[in-house]
């Protein structure tokens, strides 16, 4: 970047300070640790030439309330924190974890044209009508709209990019990362958080949302992963009308989550939707590995089956098996008591050190679990044990696990519209069923066979190629024994002769021992 362009975003790294002042938001970043002088004296000089401080929503704290003002790039990075509690603690993340992405709508005649650029064609050629906007967040607003084609008239939603917002986030993410830059630069001990890292994250996460096709295409996966679920959909994509900026799905004609009152009015059963909720977003995560991020109440609806339906999939988080895995045995672990199991696959699957103590380790697990003995089930919050599980692991050198943190957060919302739905919910009453069949089907026998009928397929594969990598080892060998009867191997041109003949440039004594130890693995296998 240009030193105008530092400049610059010295400027508006000035303007932001002054608005977290007038909220007296500055004075909450204490909790991440005590700043440097030079931070504690910036702020006393920001808090003198920002006076008055900014009424504000009482559901709303202080540095919330300056990020919504700061607008759209802000409040996606105050969002993003509230998944990071490694970085801005308990407090601040809760705070965060409240922000409301909702912002006034652009203009209509504005939406239109973005419409026709970015679907390539005037907008009267594509749809029968549209609407004005329904709903309008940071980064797009949704219109509802018709078509007619040879099943009818039909409503659809379409969502469109807000104008200018991708040049808008650019700019605002240089300002995170000339930040980030100073940070690491003048305060040593904010290093191990990695701010620069961080804002990497960010800027990738951001840049993923602003393409419309990858929802599109996280709708479609879901929708496929789902296809069997009676209780779970997702609208259909219309993908001819869909694009980088323009997202097109069928209208969903359904009851919000957070209109309880006309849930009841339609007869449908809160105690099994608040079920149907928590069962979807596990199985998700613990049987297809892709959940949704962003489950508030204002993505779900319920329609008159009592079905759960979900939108706005700009947000998704991805489960590696083993993160499964590892879901999977805490909660079974947990439940009945097996610190011991749970301070194990800890240790197998790579999240905490060798050197550190499976027993000691086993040891704190037990002082998050005992506590819940004796309790109500009602009373036991899923996402707080994993929440306080994560923070005990920071004691044990853990790494972050963003992936595992991202499903807490999404956990901690999740378990709070279900329970809006019945407040009496027993979290492992509706979590049981999904976790003893994701137990059955990857640990118990059926597991057992899966695993080996791969491994057999991965293992006859080896056999099938056996030939090939025994003549490559031959050849190998004949190359080193040619080289050897020459005086060694040397770079000078009958060494680079002789190795321009060997069918391949990788080492071909690595293909004679793999060759060797494929033999014996057989040998092993087939006497066992």
């Amino acid at each position: 970047m240009s030193v105008w362009g530092d400049v610059a975003n010295l400027v508006r790294l000035v303007n932001m300070g002054r608005v977290l002042a007038r909220h007296d938001a500055l004075m909450e970043l204490d909790a991440l640790g005590e700043p440097p002088l030079v931070m504690r004296a910036a702020r006393k000089v920001l808090r003198v030439f920002s006076p008055g401080a900014k009424a504000q929503n009482e559901d709303e704290g202080p540095l919330a309330a300056a990020l919504t003002e700061l607008g759209p790039s802000h409040i996606k990075f105050g969002q993003f924190l509230a998944t990071r509690r490694d970085i801005v603690g308990e407090q601040i993340a809760e705070e965060l974890s409240h922000l409301q992405d909702k912002l006034p709508p652009f203009d209509q005649a504005l939406a239109l044209e973005e419409i026709d650029e970015g679907l390539g064609e005037p907008h009267e050629k594509l749809f029968k009508t549209i609407g004005p906007a329904i709903a309008a967040a940071s980064i797009a607003q949704v219109h509802k709209a018709q078509v007619e084609d040879e099943n009818g008239l039909r409503n659809i939603a379409v969502k469109v990019l807000r104008p200018g917002i991708e040049e808008r986030f650019r700019r605002d993410i240089s300002v995170y990362y000339t930040a980030a830059r100073l940070i690491e630069r003048i305060y040593a001990p904010a290093r191990r958080l990695r701010p620069i890292a961080v804002v990497e994250t960010m800027a990738h996460s951001v840049e993923l949302e602003m393409d419309l096709r990858l929802e599109a295409a996280a709708i479609s996966e879901m929708a496929e992963n789902t296809s069997r679920d009676d209780d779970f959909s997702v609208p259909e994509v219309d993908w001819s009308r869909t694009s980088r900026r323009v997202l097109t799905t069928e209208w969903i004609d359904a009851i919000p989550l957070n209109r309880i009152d006309l849930i009841r009015e339609a007869g449908i059963d809160l105690q099994k939707l608040a079920d149907t909720i928590i069962r979807s977003f596990l199985r998700h995560a613990m049987r297809d590995g892709f959940f949704h991020a962003d489950m508030h109440q204002g993505n779900l609806f319920a329609d008159k089956d009592g079905r759960v339906i979900a939108v706005d999939l700009g947000i998704m988080g991805r489960l590696s098996l083993k993160d499964r895995h590892f879901l999977a045995e805490i909660l079974y672990g947990f439940i009945h008591g097996e610190y011991m199991r749970i301070s194990k696959v800890h240790f197998d699957a790579g999240y905490v050190p060798k050197h550190q103590s499976i027993e000691t380790f086993a040891q704190a697990l037990r002082a998050i679990g005992e506590p819940l003995l004796g309790k109500q089930a009602e009373d036991i919050s899923m996402a707080s044990l994993l929440g306080q599980l994560l923070s005990v692991t920071e004691q044990f050198d853990m790494e972050t696990q963003p992936q595992l943190i991202l499903l807490q957060k999404t956990m901690v919302v999740v378990e709070g519209v279900a329970r809006n739905l019945n407040p009496d919910l027993n979290m492992w009453n509706s979590a049981a069923p999904v976790v003893e069949e994701w137990m059955r089907a990857h640990l118990g026998p059926e597991g057992i066979l899966r695993e080996a009928k791969n491994s057999a397929a991965a293992f006859g594969n080896a056999l099938i190629h056996m030939p090939d990598i025994l003549d490559d080892a031959r050849e190998g060998m004949q190359l080193l024994a040619q080289m050897g009867r020459s005086g060694g191997i040397h770079l000078d041109q009958a060494s680079v002769e002789a190795l321009g003949k060997s069918r391949q440039s990788t080492s071909n004594s690595f293909s004679f021992w793999l060759g060797l130890a494929i033999v014996l693995l057989t040998g092993t296998w087939l006497l066992y």
